[in-house]
């Protein structure tokens, strides 16, 4: 029976500062509400070429393979896997947090032998335990791992992991989902092979769409593949009929209209910021939260050397729940924060300061609203600091 008291859906304002999705740039929220078009429509199509170039800007690529999948990132994830591996294939896996053990999932499920690597969740990827592996398996023909490990905010050397892997007759596969627009990202000056990243973080535009690129050695592999690839939708060589088919478009699916067109002005936005500006900018304001979080004794998780700017893995302080607080910034702040995934579940708070949501009034507003929520639970929590501590870095 129909329910006649339904009515429209009006999500709350709030301010996101979790691992994503990210604040979205108003201008993306205005691009999104433009006129629907055909998706074989030739102005559609001028737009799908304008976007592939920016694409290619933000990962620093000329690969001519450049796309986005009609997907969130964890289909770019499986594209990049089931377009590369294959049946008996050997993947040696760097898992350093959540995103290691999915891309062994990816494996298994196209019929390849995973080979893990670990390291403890906080940390980067070491380069000699890979060394090891590759060595170890001289048969292994691909090395994957996370640039920036969104579990647990750690960075690893996504350069000296691919260097490793082509000396030893491996091709890469690499996650930049939180790392695209946020922190240095060169695919190739660093020679990355299959790179997907993800929309709704540094980029701040809405879930629901995964940037790929595939250099010249994927390809090659891809085209020698002795099986078909096991999904039709992810199957590159038939969506580029769509994406490169020049003036003879091929249909392949319908595509994400008005989100891409949300992608476009993300990118465009990113285009005029200037990607080193965009980075600057993140490296700032993680410097101006990190001076906050300490001035209230909070630690945070990852070795500074390791640390991704734009996602603060915090520890929580002993004697306060993890749950009650961000139940509290919520509430009374509309305010988000991250919870740990895995094994970090409890231990940490994530605190994302992405694209749109890193700017100096987020984060003056969230070590405020920290302070207040932790004082409230703590007598142990120091008052009165945080925002000069703040103010400090942004005043040099």
């Amino acid at each position: 029976m129909a329910n006649s008291s339904f009515e429209s859906f009006h999500p709350p304002q709030r301010i996101l500062m979790g691992p994503g999705p990210s604040d979205v740039n108003p201008r993306i929220l205005e691009a999104l509400s433009r006129p629907t078009i055909g998706h074989l429509d030739p102005k559609f199509v001028q737009m799908m070429d304008e976007l592939k170039d920016l694409l290619r800007y933000a990962f620093q690529t000329s690969n001519e393979v450049t796309i986005p999948i009609s997907a969130p990132g964890s289909a770019g994830m499986e594209s990049c896997f089931t377009n590369l591996v294959e049946p008996g294939d050997k993947v040696i896996i760097c898992r350093n947090g959540v995103f290691g053990s999915r891309m062994q999932e990816n494996v298994e499920r196209c019929g390849g032998v995973a080979i893990m690597v670990d390291d403890p969740w906080g940390r980067a990827v070491d380069l000699n335990k890979t060394e090891d592996a590759l060595k170890a398996h001289p048969d292994a023909t691909i090395l994957a791992f996370v640039h920036a490990e969104t579990s647990t905010g750690a960075m690893s050397d996504a350069q000296a992991l691919t260097k490793l892997a082509h000396e030893h007759n491996c091709i890469t596969i690499v996650d930049t989902v939180t790392s695209l627009g946020g922190i240095p990202l060169n695919v190739d000056e660093w020679e990355l092979d299959a790179v997907y990243s993800g929309t709704q973080k540094c980029l701040s535009c809405i879930p629901g769409m995964s940037p790929v690129t595939f250099n010249d050695r994927a390809m090659e592999k891809i085209k020698n593949r002795k099986t078909k690839c096991q999904s039709w939708f992810l199957d590159v060589s038939l969506m580029l009929g769509y994406w490169d088919g020049g003036g003879k478009r091929a249909y392949h699916h319908t595509a994400p209209i008005n989100p891409l067109y949300g992608l476009h002005e993300a990118l465009v936005i990113l285009h005029q910021e200037g990607l080193e500006d965009a980075w600057a900018r993140h490296r700032l304001h993680h410097n101006a939260l990190k001076a906050g979080l300490e001035a209230l004794g909070l630690e945070l998780v990852v070795p500074e050397a390791e640390r991704l700017p734009q996602l603060n893995a915090v520890s929580i302080p002993d004697g306060i729940e993890d749950a009650v607080v961000r139940k509290n910034l919520l509430d009374a702040y509309n305010l988000e924060i991250g919870a740990g995934l895995g094994e970090s579940a409890g231990k940490l708070w994530r605190i994302g300061l992405m694209g749109q949501s890193a700017n100096r009034g987020n984060v003056l507003y969230c070590v405020s609203a920290l302070e207040a929520v932790l004082g409230e639970l703590s007598s142990s929590i120091p008052r009165g600091k945080a925002m000069d501590a703040v103010s400090a870095v942004y005043n040099k």
